[in-house]
């Protein structure tokens, strides 16, 4: 489809399946490269907005690893609010433990702070960064990102798990707001 509505707004076509998917083959390829000698990594999927990008991860993930989940929400329709609320904690333990957290898209990093100091607090020994989509342009914090699949400029878009007001999430390609 070319051209979406959700909600009041309409998005047209930014980003196709294929470039997703083909980003997300590099990032895995170099997680498998960089993880190839750590003892079982833990994957943390930051739910709800990550679940396509974590599903397609994992598929092309090939050590010995394993999966959690966490629930943050920090969106109210198209804008942060600028805090972040843990809904659901961590779904097992990471102590001493390598982390590769699974982020659908990294703004302003509110989140990724909340989450790493989640993940410090619960004793893990490696946080890892790992997002489907950097916003360079609105990234301004000092935690590192260590793979990011795709960089895009700071718009609004949807679908690929991403969402506009709990809507839009089940597209498999990526839509920009079209104004």
């Amino acid at each position: 489809m070319e051209r979406i509505k959700v909600h009041d707004k309409y998005f047209k076509l930014y980003m196709s399946n294929q470039q997703i998917e083909e980003s997300i083959q590099r990032v895995a390829d170099k997680l498998n490269s960089d993880l190839k000698d750590v003892d079982t990594p833990v994957f943390l999927s930051v739910l709800t907005g990550s679940f396509m990008f974590t599903a397609s991860l994992m598929q092309k993930i090939n050590c010995q690893c394993d999966i959690a989940f966490i629930k943050l929400a920090s969106y109210e329709g198209t804008e942060t609010t600028g805090s972040v609320k843990q809904i659901m904690g961590l779904t097992k333990s990471v102590e001493g433990r390598t982390v590769v957290v699974v982020e659908d898209i990294v703004e302003t990093g509110n989140t990724i702070e909340e989450m790493h100091r989640i993940l410090k607090d619960a004793g893990a020994a490696e946080i890892r960064i790992c997002t489907l989509l950097l916003k360079p342009d609105a990234y301004k914090k000092d935690i590192k990102i260590d793979y990011a699949a795709l960089q895009i400029p700071n718009d609004f878009i949807v679908g690929y798990g991403l969402d506009y007001d709990q809507l839009g999430r089940q597209y498999k390609d990526i839509y920009v707001l079209d104004e």
